[in-house]
């Protein structure tokens, strides 16, 4: 196995709490993997990890994109492999951690992705989720590739797919099993972070939007409105970040607002833990009531023992 410690998790589940100790106890450096943690001046929204709570360990792929600017997967393992690769070389740990699972599986696969041609395909395909929504692109996928059609949700990766197919006459879905066969990149050990009691993860949910709210989300949100970000952007468009902007541009109710971030999230962290269940190399520190952060330390430290030794 390569000297790589993936933690992967749902939204609030303390990846990052557990990233941080093992680098301590590892030498390691950290690689975030999230989609939305990459966006400067998106801090509190995104639960970026504070200087503090990273307690002097390197972290990587923060902050390299402004938010009008559209990030994606490919981007992201262009940006972040060579990161992995430099921490490696320096006899480091890098320890990859984040809940934006599409993000790691590639990563670690090695992924190449070629972009197209400028065809105009994406433009089409854009104009016409503008002109008939979401619910008609989503058909539209369901009658081209229906295994796809059922675990995307969000529109970017909607319309990716659909561009897939008609630039290559393949579906993503038959793309995905290809890419599948060849051998991974890196060959790491895997640590997945649940919990035994459900309401126990959307409880910390909960109180994460609380405490964003407590942080000054709501003028974080304002600040890059007034600074001319778009509200369709796709950074503005993530969960904890759209709602507001809904509810600041439209007078609607700040409370409400966050009622329906915590419904998101607890939705996000469903889809999130049926992505990383795929991964049968997973090894999952399931967190039992009353179990605190140090036990599942400890847990992940006997793993880390045994896969030493």
């Amino acid at each position: 196995m390569d000297n790589i410690i993936c933690i992967a998790g749902p939204t609030a589940s303390g990846k990052t709490a557990l990233a941080v100790e093992l680098a301590k106890l590892t030498g390691g450096e950290v690689v975030s993997c999230d989609s939305m943690q990459v966006y400067r001046r998106m801090d509190i929204g995104t639960a970026k990890p504070t200087t503090e709570e990273m307690q002097g360990i390197p972290h990587h792929m923060l902050d390299v994109a402004e938010p009008e600017e559209d990030f994606s997967v490919s981007r992201y393992c262009a940006m972040a492999s060579p990161i992995v690769d430099d921490i490696l070389s320096r006899g480091k740990t890098a320890i990859i951690a984040g809940g934006t699972g599409l993000y790691m599986d590639s990563l670690i696969k090695g992924n190449d992705f070629a972009p197209f041609p400028s065809t105009g395909v994406r433009e089409r395909l854009e104009a016409q989720a503008d002109a008939e929504g979401m619910e008609a692109m989503q058909a539209l996928l369901q009658s081209i590739d229906p295994e796809a059609a059922a675990r995307i949700y969000d529109r970017k990766r909607l319309i990716r797919a659909l561009e897939v197919y008609y630039e290559t006459g393949e579906t993503i879905t038959e793309h995905n099993r290809k890419t599948q066969a060849i051998p991974a990149k890196y060959d790491p050990l895997w640590l997945g972070l649940d919990f035994a009691d459900r309401q126990e993860l959307y409880h910390r949910i909960d109180l994460r939007v609380d405490l964003m709210l407590q942080q000054g989300l709501v003028e974080e949100i304002q600040n890059l409105l007034n600074s001319g970000i778009p509200k369709k952007c796709t950074a503005m468009q993530a969960i904890g970040y759209k709602e507001f902007v809904a509810a600041l541009q439209e007078n609607g109710s700040i409370e409400q607002a966050a009622e329906e971030v915590k419904k998101a999230s607890r939705h996000y962290a469903k889809r999130q833990l049926t992505w990383f269940r795929r991964n049968k190399a997973l090894q999952w520190l399931i967190r039992q009531p009353g179990e605190s952060a140090e036990e599942i330390l400890m847990k992940a430290r006997q793993i880390l023992h045994e896969f030493d030794n």
